[in-house]
């Protein structure tokens, strides 16, 4: 049942009543803003639980399931034993078979010890749930004694004396996976096909005093999550079944909870090769957690609403969810999420663990805590659930992690309202003197795992006051540049910078200090480049940092990826500016905004290089993070040192210049493609090397820039390496077609 002031569980697969929060909500989200504005706030509303993990007792093994009440988390799974916060693995240790018992406020064991074993094979506990008065603790999974008292896969057990109950004996002839209780009624799911003597497949419902109710919903397939309206009138089930009571209904179904029938069925709303893995609910919704086998099979959350049992929303991220739990008007989950581009947020990369989303929107929220897969299958979380003690609410987490937030940490950890004590990262800044009498301040926003709005505070020439505040929004994947501009500067004046970001009461350190001098006079090179409309300009200025800052005004910044050598000289355009090197194996950038396929284009860098294994120099993909499985739009060095520049269109198609470019100098090189009649052209030293004019298309797929490299699988004369090692600069790319004339004029421009 429900606590309708908190949408917290009192019983039910690791859910349980919690008190009402006594951190109220934060006023509404904060703006970015180009100018002064208000500091953020410690947490972004919605969020209510930081991202600071806390010091918590560890397994030695899986932990599957969660219940919690009255102060105390009860654990279930499959380990042995428990070792303190930062104990190693075999050290430290204390037996646990299959169970423990935390005090929620500290993370420490308390002195509810039980054994859940069995005569053969592993045991495991897999499923808990307290009984809405808090004094029975119902156990579900697989094993045939607790505490060395008979009984068949589940158990209930007296909260005050810590001991099996012996008035609570039914036979279950399977693994029990998921337990939800009222006053009366405790309803299972697992994979057993008959209670009590008497045929029940994936779901039933006993007394509580363990007698067998009427109570028929069989599955033909798992059962693996249980879940009671809040009225109490229905119970939610979710699993891998295709059938309740022989009418279609996958993985999702709504039972009468006195008889089992069916009151709605969900044909066609979930993919066959989905299943649910768990349900919570709060107030007015329902959630679920999905986990799909296969490409592309739906992976995510699923809201609906209580009053006709339709879907809110739901998300599409890929990475298999496992668990799910609401709190404050939050939905969080436990998931292996690695491909959300699909909406909106970030694309197939190294997996995240942990997300939060609003119970009324599906967009991701600023809450980036992480585990690694860890053991088993392996998946990370397992298991979540909602509790208070000493005055605070918590976020428990169990699974199959060894880490939590880069640091040791197995089976189990844990997070609070508060304090939030996570200080964002430091920001990487860039100065630009393109324009005379001012010195821009770019730089890269922070990222802070648990909160969005940022304040940056920048400090010039030393000052310990700033001249100037503003905030600004970031995630991990989605890190946008902010520029102020300087004006109170004079032309040869040399001036410095440093700059903080601040989630409110945590604080970066300041960056390092940046120092450029006033220009008198306009760059030729530059301003040209910005004049002929580029939307993307980096110049390789960074010192040391992720950050490619653009200079084209538009704000469209790169991230740098592998460390690669910063402030190559000589660059290949006269000037205070410098170039960069790659390394040709894990050195590349990429762009910072995700860029809808362009069907004009020009592309525009400089290259020096001696290598004989070729490599991508530019072009546009699909990831970031790893080799892209769409690209084009590109152009590539074979090994023989030829230049080729390709598209999509029908296939690939390409154009190859009859000359090679590895020769150890500065070379200017511009790929545009332009209607029919314009189509194809590769420039190389400001002139046309080799063109196709009927290829007019591209490939149509959101994706980003990519500057050294990225995959070239399936590409004619496929060079060695997909990375291109030597320097490159000055990289520009235009959302219209450079005319023979502007890329003459830009190579002419090149020594100032």
């Amino acid at each position: 049942m429900m606590n309708g002031s908190t949408g917290q569980r009192s019983g039910g697969r690791g859910r349980v009543r919690v008190a009402s929060l006594a951190l109220g909500l934060l006023a509404g989200a904060l703006t970015a803003t180009a100018g002064g504005s208000s500091p953020a706030a410690a947490l972004t509303p919605p969020v209510a639980i930081t991202a600071d993990d806390l010091t918590t007792w560890q397994t030695n093994g899986i932990v599957w399931s969660m219940a919690a009440g009255d102060g105390v988390v009860y654990a279930g799974g499959t380990f042995s034993t428990l070792r303190p916060p930062t104990a190693a693995p075999g050290s430290d240790e204390r037996p646990a078979v299959n169970f423990a018992a935390f005090d929620t406020a500290t993370g420490a064991p308390t002195d509810c010890s039980l054994s859940f074993t069995v005569s053969s094979g592993t045991a495991t506990v897999r499923a808990l749930a307290l009984s809405p008065d808090g004094e029975t603790l119902y156990a579900g999974g697989r094993f045939g004694a607790v505490n060395g008292v008979g009984v068949s896969n589940i158990a209930a057990i007296d909260t005050d004396t810590c001991t099996p109950r012996d008035d609570f004996k039914i036979s279950v002839t399977a693994t029990v996976r998921a337990l939800a209780a009222t006053d009366d009624t405790v309803y299972l799911g697992g994979d057993f096909t008959s209670v009590g003597g008497q045929t029940r497949n994936s779901f039933a419902a006993v007394t509580t005093g363990a007698s067998l109710l009427p109570f028929t919903a069989d599955g033909d397939e798992v059962g693996r999550a249980v879940e009671v309206t809040p009225d109490g009138r229905h119970v939610l089930l979710g699993g891998d079944f295709f059938r309740i009571n022989g009418t279609t209904t996958h993985a999702l179904a709504v039972v009468d909870a006195t008889t089992g029938q069916l009151a709605k069925a969900y044909p066609g709303f979930i993919h066959d090769n989905s299943t649910v893995q768990d349900i919570t609910t709060d107030a007015t919704g329902f959630y679920t957690g999905n986990e799909g086998t296969g490409g592309g099979v739906f992976d995510g959350r699923i809201a609906l609403n209580l009053n006709d049992f339709e879907q809110r929303w739901r998300d599409t991220c890929l990475g298999a969810t496992q668990a799910v739990a609401v709190h404050s008007g939050v939905l969080y989950s436990g998931s292996h999420a690695h491909d959300c581009a699909s909406m909106g947020a970030f694309p197939d990369q190294p997996r995240k663990h942990l997300l939060a989303q609003s119970v009324d929107d599906p967009k991701l929220l600023p809450w980036f805590p992480d585990t690694n897969d860890g053991i088993g299958e392996p998946v990370g979380p397992r298991v979540l659930t909602a509790a208070s003690g000493g005055g605070s609410d918590y976020l428990w987490v169990g699974g199959e992690f060894t880490t939590v937030n880069g640091r040791p940490q197995q089976g189990l950890t844990r997070f609070a309202d508060g304090p939030d004590t996570g200080a964002p990262w430091v920001p990487n800044v860039s100065l630009s003197t393109l324009t005379p009498g001012r010195i821009d301040v770019n730089w890269q926003t922070s990222f802070d795992t648990d909160d969005g709005e940022l304040t940056y505070r920048i400090y010039k020439d030393g000052s310990s006051t700033p001249v100037h505040t503003t905030t600004g929004y970031s995630v991990f994947w989605d890190r946008p540049q902010l520029t102020w501009t300087d004006t109170d500067v004079a032309p040869g004046e040399t001036h410095s910078y440093r700059i903080t970001a601040s989630d409110g009461p945590n604080t970066s350190a300041k960056s390092p200090a940046q120092s450029a001098t006033v220009a008198s006079s306009t760059e030729a090179y530059p301003a040209r480049v910005r004049s002929d409309g580029a939307s993307l300009y980096w110049r390789y200025d960074e010192g040391a940092s992720t950050f490619a800052h653009d200079s084209s005004g538009k704000l469209n910044n790169g991230f740098l990826r592998g460390g690669p050598a910063y402030r190559q000289t000589p660059a290949a355009v006269a000037g205070p500016s410098t170039a960069i090197g790659f390394n040709g194996s894990s050195e590349y950038a990429y762009s910072n905004r995700l860029h809808a396929a362009p069907p004009r284009f020009s592309v525009e860098t400089w290259i020096k290089t001696t290598t004989t294994q070729g490599g991508k120099i530019i072009g546009f993909g699909n990831l970031t993070q790893q080799n892209s499985t769409r690209h084009d739009k590109h152009v590539y060095m074979r090994n023989d040192g030829r230049l080729v520049f390709g598209v999509q269109s029908g296939g690939a198609r390409t154009v190859t210049t009859s000359g090679a470019y590895n020769d150890g100098q500065w070379h200017h090189v511009v790929a545009t493609q332009g209607p029919l009649g314009q189509g194809m052209t590769l420039y190389v030293d400001g002139q046309a090397r080799a063109s196709n004019i009927l290829v007019s298309g591209n490939e149509n797929y959101p994706g980003y820039w990519r500057v050294g490299g990225d995959n070239l699988s399936g590409w004619p004369n496929r060079p060695t390496s997909n990375f291109f090692e030597g320097q490159i600069d000055e990289t520009a790319v235009y959302p219209t077609t450079l005319s023979a004339s502007q890329v003459s004029a830009h190579y002419a421009l090149r020594n100032g």
